[in-house]
């Protein structure tokens, strides 16, 4: 791939914010993916992860950050996000939370709202239990099928 073309690529993932993009132009495949210091990181065709300024590959090796395992997800029914929208664990600001870790929840009770298009969505239980875990802090944002609480 014409270096040129890799350049701009790099501009356009530092400019534009987007964590990563993969480019493949007939048997050559690029991926240009940020690291969490904002430093552009390039991985073509087997090659190793490369950071920008670096030496090439056959030169030096690439510093490689180690990536932390993430920690396990506590054991028991996962009830996940039903849509995209905005978390938020109590009906409004300054209320107190519909639940807490360590509280016992019946099947059909409120666990907290997922606002969407400005439409607040109340998310039930759809078993009863333990609430062993709250996996999403207050006022961020969810994905469709993201894992919320964990219930024993």
């Amino acid at each position: 791939m014409d270096l040129r073309k890799l350049k701009k690529l790099i501009d356009l993932v530092q400019e534009s914010g987007i964590g990563e993009i993969e480019i493949t132009e007939g048997e050559e495949k690029v991926r240009i993916s940020r690291q969490s210091s904002g430093q552009p990181v390039i991985m073509a065709g087997g090659m190793h992860p490369m950071a920008m300024g670096a030496a090439p590959a056959g030169l030096a090796a690439p510093a490689v950050a180690e990536v932390p395992a993430a920690p396990p997800e506590p054991v028991g029914h996962t009830l996940k996000s039903p849509m995209v929208g905005t978390f938020y664990r109590a009906p409004s600001p300054g209320a107190p939370s519909f639940v807490e870790v360590g509280q016992s929840v019946s099947k059909g009770q409120t666990l907290c709202i997922i606002e969407a298009m400005k439409l607040l969505n109340e998310i039930e239980s759809d078993v009863g239990g333990k609430v062993k875990a709250i996996l999403v802090e207050n006022g961020q944002p969810v994905e469709y099928g993201q894992p919320l609480f964990v219930i024993e």
